[in-house]
């Protein structure tokens, strides 16, 4: 069995290169020999997340239906999220695992989660988001500048 996150970046991989849409985690089929070629050049342009990376930054999620907000990651786990235009507030929580940042938000009856993938030369990461643990949306979530002063 795999472990979490190489199912994690299997479910990415398939997205990112345009074999299929999303998959859910469950329905992942296996690598052929070409395929797992081009899944290592792929995780040659991905990476782990630091502490370092992740906190005291604001990052800019969007999915593939074109919702966009602003998020604010805490150093002790909570994150708050904003419509990016009317500043409508959401909670959640957030921890690094294994490389990854593994996002939980609530939204009114509904339960958001996502693991977002670092990339490796760009800091405009990747994430398949779960609405009520139902396979929901592709997500792309871009890191800001702190300004210096």
């Amino acid at each position: 069995m795999f472990e979490k996150k190489t199912l994690q970046l299997l479910q990415l991989f398939y997205r990112e290169t345009g074999r299929v849409r999303l998959l859910d985690i469950d329905a992942l089929p296996e690598l052929d020999t070409e395929q797992q070629q081009l899944m290592l050049q792929w995780l040659e342009t991905k990476r782990n997340f630091t502490i370092a990376d992740v906190t005291a930054q604001h990052w800019i999620k969007t999915c593939s239906a074109g919702y966009i907000t602003e998020v604010i990651l805490h150093s002790d786990g909570r994150l708050e999220e904003y419509t990016l235009f009317t500043r409508m507030k959401t909670v959640g929580s957030w921890k690094l695992d294994d490389g990854v940042i593994e996002l939980t938000i609530t939204k009114g009856d509904n339960d958001y989660k996502c693991s977002i993938i670092a990339n490796r030369n760009v800091n405009i990461h990747s994430a398949i988001e779960y609405k009520n643990n139902e396979l929901h949306s592709y997500l792309k979530l871009a890191q800001t500048l702190p300004l210096s002063v």
